[in-house]
């Protein structure tokens, strides 16, 4: 039986030092579920008084769970996923109510959340150290990792369990403490986890939630007992939060926005490469940062790829997310629908020829919520907006391309570097993408380039503010520091 999907889930409250707490002052904001417009919830929107609660919890319950052992930590931590996986179905469901994404989406996203708890449980392992006697006559040395305090994690709207998941679980488990400020659009699947983490025994403080917008995340940068601060979202923000908390001395890891291509060679199974492209560019309504936006079609590629993306994104079913026949949801607002058709308007004053103009489905298929159907666009040029601007949304253009060079060529030649994708049957061409090509994460017949839990997610250029990445072994340097003992003993 599937669980009960609410109407509304009332007015939010922070989560401070293991209580939830209405917060001070600064107003509400309604929560909407994208596919039919209505309001399911109200989060408040913190000042700097309420940040400041949950840091100092934070930071009281800090040197109880540093001397916890890192097996006990672990243990809390393995108590969670069990939690989660008994609920993950209405995970999912709430996911869908909150965000807009299928079912299917929703559950994907679900399982990656789940996935860093799991992985982050092998604390123990991943957090050692390393040592060696006898450096010097009679002198050993050692390396040990230490935790550093409170962090702060300020999650996006289009991953609102996943994301945060990246870094909160490695967080913990590393024995700091941590405040997370979910996004004001959709707080309310890491609000349930919270609860989650709550009965698994993680004590009081260790995880706090503070909600809001931007007056809560500049609380978070400016704060003197933050350490550090892992944030995702799109490139203009994501350089405001790496300069302002880098200025502040504070860590920073900073996930940015994206313009992904997918490369298709004239080898490629065309059949199957196009379903994966389908996945990459509409999957989400293409609010992903690995979202496939550019099919590049090379040579004789170029029939096939166009014809068969044409078919698939007329054919494509829209509605709620929770009717499992439904290919794709909405996007998460008016102001994002009102963005993406603007970027297709761009796209046809600029000369590109829409062969796939779903823009009024909203309208002629009587669909409540937010709907920007998908649009496909042919003759692209590299110097268009749809082909250079990070649009969020279920647009494609496509492009030719004579040779892989060009195709590379295309790619090297954006800001961004978080995802690029080709489609081939020949080791050679493959080899020479992943190698050439400056993006962190690389799909070789793969659409979606998503990283499991134990490798980091990698990106590059305007796509990635500082030195770790999230997720993976990787990230547990951002949140320990190492030191080195050298002893002499007589």
């Amino acid at each position: 039986m599937l669980p009960e999907v609410k109407a509304n889930y009332g007015e939010l409250r922070n989560l401070v030092n293991g209580e939830w707490v209405e917060p001070s002052g600064g107003g509400r904001l309604d929560v909407e579920n994208p596919a039919t417009a209505g309001v399911i919830a109200r989060v408040p929107l913190s000042g700097a008084d309420d940040v400041g609660a949950a840091v100092a919890a934070a930071k009281a319950a800090f040197p109880a769970w540093r001397d916890t052992p890192p097996v006990l930590r672990a243990r809390r931590l393995f108590t969670l996923k069990a939690l989660m996986e008994e609920r993950f179905e209405e995970f999912a469901r709430v996911i869908v109510q909150e965000h807009g994404k299928t079912i299917e989406d929703a559950r994907g996203e679900t399982r990656r959340a789940i996935e860093n708890v799991e992985v982050a449980a092998g604390i123990p392992t991943l957090m050692q150290g390393y040592g060696l006697e006898n450096i010097a006559s009679g002198i050993d040395a050692e390396a040990v990792r230490q935790p550093l305090g409170v962090f702060a994690v300020i999650g996006p709207f289009n991953f609102p369990l996943m994301v945060p998941n990246w870094f909160i679980p490695y967080a913990i488990a590393t024995g700091n403490t941590v405040v997370v400020k979910p996004s004001e659009q959709t707080p309310l699947s890491l609000t349930r986890m919270a609860e989650l983490a709550l009965e698994a025994g993680i004590p009081p403080g260790v995880l706090n939630v503070a909600h809001g917008a931007k007056d809560a995340v500049n609380a978070l940068l400016e704060h003197p007992d933050v350490r550090g601060v892992s944030f995702v979202g799109s490139s203009p923000v994501a350089r405001h939060v790496y300069a302002k908390a880098s200025a502040e001395g504070k860590r920073v890891q900073c996930g940015g926005g994206a313009k992904n291509f997918l490369v298709a060679m004239p080898d490629a199974q065309m059949d199957a490469a196009v379903d994966n492209m389908m996945g990459s560019i509409f999957g989400a309504a293409g609010q992903r940062c690995l979202a496939g936006s550019v099919v590049v079609a090379v040579g004789s590629a170029y029939e096939g790829v166009r014809d068969r993306l044409t078919e698939g994104a007329r054919n494509l079913k829209l509605g709620y997310g929770l009717d499992e026949s439904v290919g794709m949801g909405p996007v998460i607002s008016q102001a994002s629908l009102d963005r993406v058709l603007g970027y297709v308007d761009k796209g046809v004053e600029e000369g590109a020829r829409l062969i796939v103009d779903r823009r009024s489905a909203r309208r002629e298929e009587e669909l409540a919520g937010y709907f920007a159907g998908p649009c496909v666009f042919d003759g692209a040029e590299p110097d268009m907006a749809i082909a250079r601007k990070e649009i969020f949304g279920p647009v494609a253009a496509i492009m030719r391309a004579d040779s892989l060079d060009e195709a590379i060529d295309l790619i090297e030649d954006l800001p961004f570097g978080n995802a690029a994708s080709i489609f081939t049957s020949g080791g050679g061409a493959a080899r020479e993408f992943k190698r050439r090509v400056t993006a962190g994460n690389i799909g070789v017949n793969v659409g979606v380039a998503a990283p499991m839990a134990f490798f980091p997610f990698g990106g590059m250029k305007d796509s990635f503010f500082g030195a770790v990445h999230a997720q993976g072994r990787e990230v547990v340097d951002f949140f320990t520091d190492r030191k080195v003992v050298i002893s002499r003993w007589s």
